[in-house]
Order: structure tokens, then sequence, then C-alpha cells
């Protein structure tokens, strides 16, 4: 991850340690950071779920549509002085920024942290095996990053306890029994919807979410225009492609066939990648369930078979269904996937990076589609299936 973040990262920190007598175990000392805000009006091209205006005094955080099918818009006053707000009563939360400490409760929340170089504030998170980063797992070895527990059912007395500047979270509905306990203990709790953002750069645009709260908007929005740039130059590559090869996507659950729709965020790629996606014309941002049957017929003759569930290996699909082998993907070993790479306690590392880096997924996908075109790209995130 580290060689794809430094171009874009600030120096983060260096970890002193106090001197060590045999007898003892080390205790690593954090320098205390010195944060000084970042002087910028942060403005949203791509994502659909947030927006930051500039009243004079302060800034204001929208979050829309915080989970699928949701109406609810939450709005924060993001302060220097919480006192300065008079009408608190107007807002879903009023926060002081820059945030000096922070808890976060999804991988694909870490990678905009660090691009920013503020993981020093991540104190606490749920579920930490979940987290593949290196840069960030030696600071859970390090104890700097505490356990929380479950993100359905969060230990408040560590998060007390950790007493972070706020939360951010996500749902999957409105249905939060974790939220409203948060809520009872002061800590201030903002929604990050970027899970629910269907474009590619509308996920990575999220990172500038992080700026503002973080006091880091130049840097993010500069960070972000690096990723534009080189998703929307491989786009305009891959349009050069003189084929649209056919793709399949998906696999199957309990003898159901479970793929991305036509609106969803991996088809997205495929269509910018210059590919035929069987299934583009199905309606839909989230997944489609078919019957194996319809699959085959459709898709049988398919040139790639991109993203093949949980399957590590030719070998595991063959011996989970007879039916895989029927494609002639299958059988011509064009079957790429991303679930090969994973961090140092077993987290695919796609998770985790890939709605932060569109850029790097639209190369693997381009460099798998049309080789030539991209010819010195090494893969990323996928990996041909032996």
């Amino acid at each position: 991850m580290k060689k794809h973040l430094l171009s874009f990262a600030l120096i983060i920190l260096f970890l002193g340690c106090t001197e060590k007598k045999e007898t003892k175990t080390i205790t690593i000392v954090e320098p205390v950071e010195e944060i000084v805000p970042e002087v910028h009006n942060t403005r949203v091209r791509y994502a659909k779920g947030f927006k930051v205006h500039n009243p004079m005094g302060f800034k204001q955080l929208v979050i829309s549509n915080p989970w699928p099918g949701s109406d609810k818009t939450y709005k924060y006053a993001l302060v220097k002085d919480t006192a300065s707000i008079k009408n608190k009563s107007y807002f879903d939360g009023v926060i002081q920024i820059p945030l000096k400490s922070v808890v976060v409760t999804s991988t694909t929340h870490i990678p905009s942290l660090e691009m920013l170089g503020v993981t020093q504030r991540l104190v606490g998170f749920p579920n930490l095996d979940y987290i593949s980063s290196e840069e960030t797992r030696k600071r859970i070895d390090d104890g700097f990053i505490k356990e929380l527990g479950k993100n359905e059912d969060i230990n408040t007395e560590v998060l007390i306890n950790l007493s972070p500047d706020a939360v951010i979270t996500f749902a999957v509905d409105g249905d939060n029994k974790t939220v409203e306990t948060i809520k009872k203990t002061g800590i201030p709790i903002l929604y990050n919807a970027d899970w629910t953002e269907t474009s590619p750069l509308g996920k990575a645009e999220w990172i500038k979410f992080f700026g503002v709260l973080m006091g880091k908007e130049k840097t993010a929005d500069s960070i972000f225009q690096v990723i534009e740039r080189e998703y929307l130059a491989t786009k305009v590559i891959a349009e050069q492609a003189i084929n649209k090869p056919k793709v399949l996507s998906g696999a199957m659950y309990k003898d159901v066939w479970h793929l991305p729709q036509g609106g969803s965020w991996a088809a997205q790629f495929i269509a910018d990648a210059n590919g035929d996606y069987l299934w583009k014309d199905t309606e839909g941002t989230g997944s489609a369930s078919l019957n194996v049957e319809s699959v085959i017929a459709k898709g049988k003759n398919a040139d790639f078979w991109i993203g093949p569930g949980q399957f590590t290996s030719l070998q595991q699909l063959n011996d989970a269904h007879s039916a895989y082998s029927q494609f002639n993907a299958f059988q011509n070993g064009q079957v790429y996937s991303f679930t090969n790479k994973k961090g140092a306690t077993d987290g695919v590392i796609y998770y985790e990076e890939a709605p932060n880096r569109p850029d790097l997924v639209l190369k693997d996908m381009v460099h798998i589609l049309h080789p030539n075109l991209l010819p010195n790209h090494t893969p990323y995130f996928f990996s041909k299936l032996d």
C-alpha cells in the first residue's frame, strides 16, 4: 500500500523510544503533533452524499442519504470554538475542528487518514483485525489504537476512556443502536456514507470529508486531483481499444449467482475500462441474484471473468460447482480476482483500499482487458487465478 500512497502522503511521524533497561519493556512515546489548519474551501464534484458550505465564521458539513433508501439529511457545524454557535439545536452536531483524536469504524476510512498524514490521530477502531494497512497495523501493535469490540456493539467504556473528539461511523439502515449509545456519552458522532456512492470518483472524493475535519482541506483536494487525473487519463487510454471484450462477474452462494447490477460501482469500472459487461442493462446499484442456468446462457462465451467471489484458484471454483468450468473464461484461464492480496490479519486489501484508489483499480482493469494499452502496468489489486 505504501508504494502507492507515498506520492500523496505527507511524512507522517517518527516514533521515539524511551531508554530501555534489560529488565523493563520498551515504552513507545509519541511526539506531540502541532496542528495548523489549512486555509481552503472544499468543493465537491462527484460525491453525492456530502457537501461543505462556508457560512460566515464556520463550516457546515451536510450528509445526505447516509444509507440506501434514506431521505435523511444531517447537518454539522464545524467550528474553532463551539461556543460561537448560538443556535445549536439547528444542527445534528457542533464539532470543534481540526479533530485532534478520532475513532473511525470502517476500514475504508483508514487510507484517507494515511494519505492525509493523520494516522496518529486515530485512537480506536472496532474489530482491529479487519485493518490490513501495514502503517496502521504498526500503530496497533505499538498500542496507539485501541480495540473497541464489535461495530454493532462498541465498548462504550473503552470509548469514554479514549474520549475522542469525534466518532465517524456508517449505517446500513436507520436502526443503529450503537449510534444512540454513543450519543449518550456526549461524544460527537458523524455519519460517513462513502460506501453508498456508485461512482468510483465519488467514493474517492470522500477524502475531502476527512480533510475538512482534520484541517487538511488543501491537502485532501490536492490528493484527489491526482487520483482524478490518473483515473480520467486511464479512461481515455481505454477508449483507444479496438475491441470491447465481454465480461462476466460474480459467483454462486447457495446455488444463487450474485453479480453486480448495471448501475453499480463494479459495473462502472468495467465500462470505463472499455469492457462490455454482459449485465450492464440490469437496473440497480447493488447486486442481482440470478439462477445459474441464466448466467451460463448469457455468460458462457464471455472473454473475461472478473471478480469470482471469494474464490482464490481455478481448482477451488472447479471443486465448488461443476457449472463454473462451463465458461469459456474459465477454460481459457481468463479469470481474475482481488481476493488473493491480503494483509497480515487476512483482510482483503481491495475492500480497504479500492474505494480510495479507483485509479489503481481502473488501471488493473484496463491491463486485464487491453494488455497492449498498459503493457508496463503491474496489477495492484487483481491477479489471474491459476
